[in-house]
């Protein structure tokens, strides 16, 4: 499993950041403040560290700069957002730099680029009774390959990635299909054939006046 280090002092954002990335299957330790981040550092082993910059005790940079050595990329966030700090931030050796406030789907899009960039992506997702194999664009149930077109792929994505979650039918269109309005069918025809393909007749459920969503309470 993917191990993430938040290093934030403001509780509301650390909350949100933790909730949101272990949503999506990553598993998250957090640090209030500097100098307790350099402490779990030196103990433990993470493929990501998210930092803020304005930290009691040792500030962002300073932990940077304790951090390089270690060859773990680095993702600053923070509410710093000039030109100046984020030139100071990258030039530091931050791999990327996330400006507060931020939406949680860029949020997770860096940190899966980041990931990506030094392999340590989640390369197979397993939820309910099936295994996502991300870098083979694969998903097997019980060890049987289940046949997906891209989109239904795609979709399915999508939906395990944002489960538990009522999402928009416009929403999903504009992530899966990249429009931001459906007038046909299209999207309710996909979920039709991986409720059919994958026997989810329950666990995909329809929100009513909303769109979808992937329900998994294991």
């Amino acid at each position: 499993m993917t191990n993430i280090l938040i290093v934030e002092d403001e509780k509301a954002i650390l909350d949100l950041i933790k909730m949101n990335l272990e949503r999506v299957g990553y598993h998250c330790v957090c640090a209030s403040n500097g100098e307790e981040g350099a402490d779990l550092l030196s103990e433990n082993d993470y493929d990501l560290v998210l930092l803020d910059i304005m930290l009691p005790y040792v500030n962002g940079y300073e932990l940077l700069e304790y951090i390089e050595p270690l060859g773990i990329p680095v993702i600053f966030v923070t509410a710093k957002g000039s030109i100046k700090e984020r030139v100071k931030g990258l030039n530091m050796g931050a791999d990327d730099y996330l400006v507060k406030p931020f939406s949680i789907d860029e949020l997770i899009a860096r940190v899966e680029s980041v990931l990506r960039r030094y392999h340590k992506g989640r390369e197979v997702i397993h939820i309910l009774d099936i295994e996502i194999n991300t870098s083979a664009r694969q998903v097997k149930q019980n060890n049987k390959v289940i046949e997906l077109t891209y989109k239904e792929y795609d979709l399915l994505l999508y939906l395990v990635q944002n489960k538990n979650l009522a999402l928009y039918r416009e929403t999903l269109y504009e992530k899966v299909w990249g429009e931001e309005n459906d007038k046909s069918r299209t999207l309710d025809l996909h979920i039709q054939r991986l409720r059919k393909k994958l026997n989810w007749n329950h666990q995909i459920k329809t929100i009513f006046r909303v769109g979808y969503m992937l329900e998994d309470h294991i």
